[in-house]
């Protein structure tokens, strides 16, 4: 069986993004301000994956995994992003932004602790922190939206 047969995947619930296109626009609009917010694409990028890696949203995963290779991110070093914490392939600007992600996506694992705080604040700025912390939260949103109405990948 291919990858493409696979016969187990949950049908659509919703075409969300169709039924309440006034909502679904409204969200897309945070998204337009973050693409032009002044964070680097390839950071907002790399957030957007691991926060969906995270949150296990086949459809976003698979998106965000395209969106930074067409950007030019090389593959095998997304495919490193699980493991971020192990890997060479990261700057700590990214690390920081990887562990601020990861801090406000498992809410529940320590509020975003302050070491993690404390350690983000030494490569972003107030403005800078505020938006990497408004992508992390939009990733979020669009990712409940997606695992609950069954959005999958194709």
């Amino acid at each position: 069986m291919t990858e493409n047969s696979r016969t187990d995947v949950a049908p659509l619930r919703l075409e969300y993004w169709t039924l309440a296109a006034d909502g679904y626009r409204r969200f897309m609009a945070v998204s337009s301000y973050l693409a032009n917010c002044g964070l680097e694409k390839s950071l907002l990028d790399l957030v957007y994956l691991r926060v969906s890696q995270i949150n296990g949203c086949a459809y976003c995963v698979y998106r965000h995994f395209a969106d930074a290779v067409e950007a030019g991110d090389a593959p095998r070093r997304l495919n490193s992003l699980v493991v971020w914490r192990e890997s060479h392939a990261f700057s700590e600007r990214e690390r920081a932004a990887l562990g601020w992600a990861e801090a406000v996506t498992v809410i529940t694992d320590g509020h975003a602790p302050d070491p993690v705080y404390e350690h983000v604040r030494k490569y972003f700025s107030d403005k800078e922190l505020a938006d990497l912390t408004y992508a992390v939260a939009q990733m979020n949103a669009l990712n409940r939206i997606a695992i609950s109405c069954r959005r999958t990948p194709g």
